[in-house]
């Protein structure tokens, strides 16, 4: 008996750590690219758009079938599809760094952000199944912690390998991480599934919510370039409500739903959800924004760009697990709203650079929001999954990965909006390129803040103390 402990015992942190493995690719694809077009645009010979589409046919495939991986890991097993995810995104890697041309790059990144959406809700739902309730925050933490920590280190990866060895190898290296991941999940990883009740494919609601996310998506991502009037995106924003509307309604009537809807009448599930699409848009702003900053206002290169964000990351690698096992003791709710109150005051300390600015005058920004990040991300997640029955677990994750997909599209259009509608009043005034930069920058991390505070407030206001129902009492051993 008590070897068959140990065995569960080391199996679940082996389960993680195959979780971590995966998860650390998925993330990382989110920006490890960016800092490499330039070389891809030489490289390929490919024009603006075609480079804008390496970034969001990614990012769209991604958050288009987020949903439908949760629900299919539900459904048909989450090792199984998280396998099959890790296994696509394993070979996707390898043909976008072999390939030949921009429309080629295009079409394997596209199936590779369908790959990351396969594996990505699965590593929550399959964690919570291997965890119990009360190490979960822990493990979730870790799970966080890996997940910022690849979006930090994205940037200084990407610019390492582009500048030293060649773009391609931003793809190549997700190759042996991907096959260690395998092996070690064919070993270790056990089976687990919604049994909850008679299960089938929700093909109508499969379709409809991949349409409505497509459009939605689709409109965030081009919204600047067409213009958020054009006929196009005002057309796919009603798409995108038209889709929702069917959705939920097709949700309402089937007898086995692919979303439970059931589940946002849980004020904890709801809130965290709402904080994770708050937190992500406001978060982008940190990581995308100042990027740009440092780099065309402050003369950093690629490298240094991505190693400024370091001390927020080695902050979050620590913080994270610390703030998910603070959360199995007293709860998310106020590590939430007391790190989207750090996150806020970051953003405002970042609003008041300018040209003249140094490192150190980037450091206390930094911390805070390093801090503020690692204590929202662990107990946002843990509340979410918590709040829901571990039948659920796959589609719980699913929708908690699509609100943070589309708050960080949203981030980048809203954020990216408000920074171009300052930036063109500042040049029609007489400023200079840079001076117009800076002030559409500050605009956009003051209204960043202002999202930070509504977090802080939402989670204070509906977030509460998980009580998990899947925890089945043990009986004493006789003595």
């Amino acid at each position: 008996m008590r070897a068959r402990i140990l065995a569960s015992e080391n199996r679940k942190w082996w389960t993680l750590g195959a979780v971590a493995f995966a998860l650390f690719m998925i993330m990382i694809d989110n920006t490890v690219v960016n800092v490499a077009l330039p070389s891809i645009q030489r490289s390929l010979d490919a024009g603006i758009s075609q480079l804008e589409w390496v970034v969001n046919g990614y990012a769209l495939t991604f958050a288009v079938l987020m949903l439908t991986g949760g629900k299919l890991a539900d459904l048909l097993g989450r090792r199984k599809i998280f396998l099959i995810g890790l296994v696509l995104f394993t070979g996707t890697s390898l043909a976008c760094g072999l390939a030949g041309s921009a429309s080629e790059l295009i079409a394997w990144r596209a199936l590779q952000g369908a790959g990351a959406a396969l594996m990505m809700p699965a590593t929550l739902a399959l964690i919570s199944a291997a965890f119990p309730p009360r190490q979960r925050g822990l493990a979730i933490g870790i799970w966080a912690g890996v997940s910022a920590m690849a979006l930090a280190i994205g940037p200084l990866l990407g610019g390492i390998l582009t500048q030293h060895i060649d773009w391609s190898w931003i793809f190549f290296v997700n190759v042996p991480v991907g096959l260690v991941g395998l092996l070690v999940g064919l070993i270790v990883i056990e089976e687990s599934r919604d049994t909850s009740r008679e299960q089938s494919l929700d093909l109508p609601g499969l379709v409809t919510s991949a349409a409505a996310l497509f459009a939605l998506t689709f409109a965030l991502i081009e919204a600047n370039s067409y213009g958020w009037t054009s006929p196009l995106i005002l057309g796919l924003f009603g798409v995108a409500i038209l889709g929702l509307a069917l959705f939920v309604l097709i949700e309402h009537r089937r007898r086995a739903p692919m979303l439970d809807l059931s589940l946002f009448r849980n004020r904890t599930f709801t809130g965290a959800n709402i904080v994770a699409l708050l937190v992500t848009l406001a978060m982008f702003g940190v990581f995308f924004f100042m990027s740009l900053f440092v780099q065309r206002i402050l003369g950093y290169s690629p490298v240094q760009a991505g190693a400024i964000f370091l001390p927020m990351t080695v902050l979050i690698i620590f913080i994270a697990p610390l703030a998910g096992k603070l959360s199995d003791r007293v709860g998310s709710r106020w590590l939430m709203a007391g790190g989207l109150t750090l996150v806020g005051i970051s953003l405002l300390l970042f609003s008041g650079l300018d040209a003249s600015a140094g490192f150190w005058n980037l450091f206390p920004g930094l911390v805070l929001g390093g801090v503020g990040i690692a204590s929202v991300m662990t107990p946002m997640s843990a509340a979410a999954m918590g709040s829901v029955a571990l039948a659920k677990a796959g589609v719980a994750s699913g929708v908690l990965n699509t609100f943070r997909q589309v708050g960080g599209a949203l981030g980048i259009a809203i954020l990216g909006a408000i920074l171009t509608s300052h930036q063109t009043h500042a040049l029609a005034t007489g400023s200079s390129p840079a001076e117009a930069f800076v002030d559409g920058f500050q605009a956009a991390l003051l209204v960043g803040a202002v999202i930070a505070f509504v977090g802080a407030l939402t989670a204070a206001l509906l977030v509460r103390r998980v009580v998990h129902h899947d925890v089945v009492p043990v009986a004493e051993p006789a003595v």
